[in-house]
């Protein structure tokens, strides 16, 4: 791969790919796999060179380390105490995968056929799940969906502990059934160990399996340090991009398709610095309006979660792990031999149930891990006696928010309302999946080890306590979707085969995509929509319809 060739404004490809993050470094690897295709992948941040990147539990420092990331704040809220909360976004080679928790939930076969009757056969479960199957290597060995010869590699969890492995005992104690593999299809209430992006004791990014692997071909072309500020157009067709490298002026041409992959945060800032957004709020900030889309920026989905807390017996928990002398001891083994704690994923327990009576399809899920946050020291570190935590959230929230640009700008980030538990449903859910925990950790298997609930505390008790423990507490968790919704309703920005509506050769690939939030956390959703995405495209510039 030559970056240095790239440098003349104006130099043409068959592809542009914008964004090398999960989606991006996906349809790189892709497009690029015939060697006719001149493929270009842009990336508006650096090598994935960092240390800590690939130290699984680096994550905690790298997370806001500024160099590494988009720093999204969102709008100040009631529901967020009135304060805005920090969403960050990989900026490097791997994108979200380079900064995120490892974890690979697929989300339920159930969700994919909901996806394709809102766009088309194309988006369902056999499809998808022949998408995953394609991409992993997991160890657990080949299944129907399960892939064991892809360029992902896919681990089990390998610190297994008694506090765990009780963790695990309190699910099957409420019903769940012990999943050896979480992502199983099937549509029952599970708990097990999860899977997650490690391998060999270092994280598994996209830019790890997906680019690193095939950079040296002679069609693929990265350029990174480029932050790409808007489309090119000839009429109604997008020929390109622009932005800038380095305080300079660059700009590429596309002759087949321009992709965007940048997230779904900032693929509608793009598309709307084009143009292409609602008309009022463009003519507003003096951007010329190509194609009114009010559905770009719109339909934003997040959870909001909480991370409930309770003190445990000290020796059963991994704190200790992670303070004097034994900190230092887990940092020169995972130094030396790449084993031990630091090689752990943020969670490596998982519990996907559902909760409210009406529900048709698993609602709610647990992330459990054997560690706790003093989340009153100014610094990030652990508690100084055991702990065991939950993340608790909803699985598809009905409140949804938007992501507008603030300014022409590409250098003022968006402004992003999420508008959180604006839906009465979602208000009521948090309050079940709050006291749900509580009755999950007091299971026989998990009681000999509780001490008390530390956070937020016992004395958040009703539904009014509650909700504001959730409103002091809570906060994102880091899987935005929908901005750029798909669907084969001609009111919907993206449709079926990823083209965006009333212009030619732009299609959009990335979480902004999905109408609604899938089961789960939204890395493993992000590369398989990619793989199958691709499959289309390349399906299209063979029958011609790539316009």
């Amino acid at each position: 791969m030559s970056e240095a060739r790239a440098q003349a404004v104006g130099e043409a490809f068959d592809y542009i790919i914008v964004g090398a993050g999960s989606a991006g470094c996906v349809m790189a690897n892709r497009l690029s796999e015939n060697p006719a295709h001149r493929v270009l992948l842009i990336e508006a941040g650096g090598p994935d060179t960092h240390p800590l990147i690939h130290m699984p539990k680096g994550l905690a420092k790298i997370i806001g380390n500024l160099k590494l990331i988009w720093p999204f704040m969102t709008e100040a809220e009631a529901a967020s105490n009135d304060a805005g909360e920090y969403w960050a976004r990989g900026r490097t080679l791997g994108g979200s995968s380079a900064i995120n928790g490892m974890m690979y939930v697929r989300g339920q076969a159930s969700d994919y056929e909901a996806l394709a009757e809102l766009s088309s056969s194309d988006w369902d479960w056999a499809h998808i799940g022949a998408a995953y199957k394609a991409l992993e290597q997991h160890e657990l060995g080949a299944a129907e969906t399960r892939g064991d010869h892809g360029p992902l590699h896919v681990t089990m969890p390998t610190d297994r502990t008694a506090l765990t492995d009780a963790a695990i005992a309190a699910g099957v104690e409420m019903g769940y059934a012990n999943r050896e593999d979480v992502n199983d299809p099937a549509d029952v209430e599970r708990v097990g160990y999860a899977p997650r992006t490690i391998y060999r004791g270092k994280r598994e990014s996209a830019a790890t399996a997906l680019l690193h692997p095939v950079r040296m071909r002679p069609n693929l072309t990265l350029v990174t340090g480029m932050v790409v500020d808007r489309l090119l157009f000839e009429g109604r067709r997008v020929t390109g991009v622009c932005g800038t490298r380095h305080g300079q002026a660059v700009a590429y041409r596309a002759s087949r398709d321009t992709v965007l992959a940048a997230g779904a945060l900032a693929t509608p800032a793009i598309l709307q610095r084009s143009g292409i957004g609602p008309a009022q709020h463009l003519k507003s900030l003096g951007i010329a309006v190509v194609q009114d889309a009010p559905g770009v920026g719109a339909n934003l989905r997040e959870h909001r979660g909480i991370v409930m807390q309770w003190r445990v017996r000290d020796k059963a928990s991994e704190n200790r792990q992670f303070q004097g002398w034994r900190l230092f001891r887990n940092a020169a083994r995972y130094a030396v031999r790449h084993t031990g704690p630091m090689t752990s994923a943020a969670y490596e327990i998982g519990a996907w149930f559902k909760l409210l009576p009406d529900s048709k399809r698993l609602d709610s899920q647990f992330l459990i891990a054997p560690y706790t946050f003093d989340y009153d020291s100014p610094k990030l570190r652990v508690e100084p006696f055991g702990g065991l935590n939950i993340c608790a959230y909803m699985l598809r929230p009905a409140s949804t928010g938007t992501v507008m640009i603030r300014s022409a700008k590409p250098t003022e980030l968006p402004i992003i309302s999420p508008h959180f538990a604006t839906a009465p449903e979602d208000r009521a859910h948090m309050l079940a999946l709050m006291r749900h925990a509580r009755h999950y950790v007091r299971q026989s298997a998990l009681a000999p080890y509780v001490v008390e609930e530390t956070r937020p505390g016992a004395h958040y008790e009703s539904d009014a306590q509650l909700a504001e423990a959730h409103r002091r507490f809570g906060y994102g968790n880091y899987h935005a979707c929908g901005t750029c919704q798909m669907g084969k309703d001609e009111g919907a920005p993206v449709d079926p085969r990823l083209r965006v509506r009333g212009v030619d050769g732009l299609r959009v690939a990335d979480t902004s995509i999905f109408p609604f939030m899938l089961a789960g956390n939204t890395q493993a959703p992000a590369m398989a929509l990619a793989w199958r995405g691709a499959d289309l495209i390349l399906d299209d510039a063979v029958d011609g319809r790539s316009d």
